[in-house]
């Protein structure tokens, strides 16, 4: 590995807690800093993932090039046992930070992330993070059950929120920005999703939930291209069952893409209720949702798609283009602001349109079920200023 990351192995914690006037910046050291100019922050842990290392199960080795002799690049437990315990596991707290101009490309496809959380567990503290100009992702999920809320993807160049490996954790309030020039060759999303790179029934399976996610791609209208590897809003693919409630996917090549092509049918997720999409708003996406690959026992094409997408019992909603959800400033990049306008008669669905009656949030405690909205920004009250005062948007 030929640049410095900051590794926080098994067994350690790291303790970095900012305020909103005082937040702890990770950045370059460079006086003309650039994407890619360290390797950013890799947490390991000892919660459940769904991969084998040297023939033990429950192990993984955190791709690139960061395990040396001691192990320090590995994460999970190593125990086939999914217990509370592990589950629980504690690697710290990081609470207002930013991570600015990290990731580094090992190899093609074992790359290290702005912030790669592997086989994290749940006893772990993450909010209030601002990832920005991410060579590779933003924040990459192998394994574990960490749990985050109030997560900022700024002008990430590949994907904003990858999910891998059994990731089975819960992330509230995303707002996700992206520059319609800088992608990645590999393709780019805001979400990716699998449950392995095969696409295996393997377990613990791959079921994350997100909420108020508000994810702004690269169109700010239908006719606008920007760079041509950019993909969609949500690539879930490889058999992944993540679910994702609450939101705006807007300006994007392809809104939802359930890609089927490898492994177990992605579309089987679908049928049987393990991957959910409601309350969901997509605005100005040149496709809104797409299928591809082997077919479920019913999903079959774009259209059958489109019918189970827009059935009235998921409350989800099509806007032709991205000024239908009306948001004030989505599409400006060194002043963005992507809070919905009150009282427009044209949004109330992203206004008033949230809810949490579904079986996923039975019993739960995370999620802060007052936000009645879609998408990461309140339009005014304590959740329309959380990405306020801490962040910084404009690098220029």
């Amino acid at each position: 590995m030929d640049v410095a990351t900051l590794i926080i192995t098994r067994g350690s914690k790291i303790e970095a807690v900012g305020s909103p006037t005082e937040p702890i910046i990770f950045t370059s050291g460079s006086p003309n800093p650039q994407s890619g100019d360290w390797g950013g922050i890799v947490i390991c842990g000892k919660a459940p993932i769904n991969t084998s290392y040297n023939g033990t199960q429950g192990l993984y080795q955190v791709e690139g090039g960061i395990d040396n002799a001691n192990g320090d690049g590995l994460a999970g437990s190593g125990d086939a046992l999914v217990s509370t315990a592990i589950s629980n596991d504690n690697s710290g707290k990081l609470q207002y930070v930013r991570i600015e101009f990290a990731g580094y490309a090992f190899q093609p496809d074992k790359e290290i992330n702005s912030l790669t959380l592997a086989a994290v567990g749940s006893g772990t503290t993450i909010d209030h993070i601002q990832v920005v100009y991410a060579k590779d992702d933003a924040y990459e999920f192998f394994g574990g059950t960490v749990n985050c809320k109030y997560l900022i993807a700024f002008k990430t160049q590949d994907d904003d929120f990858d999910t891998d490996n059994g990731y089975s954790g819960k992330v509230q309030f995303g707002l996700i920005i992206r520059d319609s020039l800088i992608a990645d060759i590999s393709k780019s999303e805001a979400f990716e999703s699998d449950n392995n790179s095969g696409g295996g029934t393997v377990t613990p399976k791959t079921s994350a939930v997100f909420s108020n996610i508000t994810a702004i791609g690269p169109r700010a209208t239908l006719t606008n291209i920007g760079n041509s590897t950019y993909l969609a809003g949500a690539q879930i693919r490889r058999n992944s069952g993540i679910s994702i409630y609450n939101s705006i996917i807007m300006g994007w090549p392809t809104g939802i893409f359930i890609d089927a092509t490898t492994g177990t049918s992605t579309a089987l997720n679908i049928e049987d209720s393990t991957l959910r999409l409601r309350n969901v708003t997509l605005a100005g996406n040149n496709i809104n949702v797409r299928f591809a690959g082997t077919a479920g026992t019913t999903i079959n094409s774009d259209a059958i798609l489109t019918t189970w997408f827009t059935n009235s019992y998921f409350n989800n909603e099509i806007l032709t283009n991205a000024a239908d959800a009306k948001l004030i400033q989505p599409f400006n990049y060194s002043a963005p602001d992507p809070t919905p306008f009150a009282g427009s008669s044209g949004n109330q669905k992203i206004l008033t349109g949230g809810s949490y009656d579904d079986l996923k949030f039975t019993g739960d405690t995370f999620f802060d079920k007052t936000a009645t909205f879609r998408g990461a920004i309140a339009p005014a009250g304590i959740n329309a200023t959380w990405w306020k005062g801490w962040t910084k948007f404009n690098y220029n």
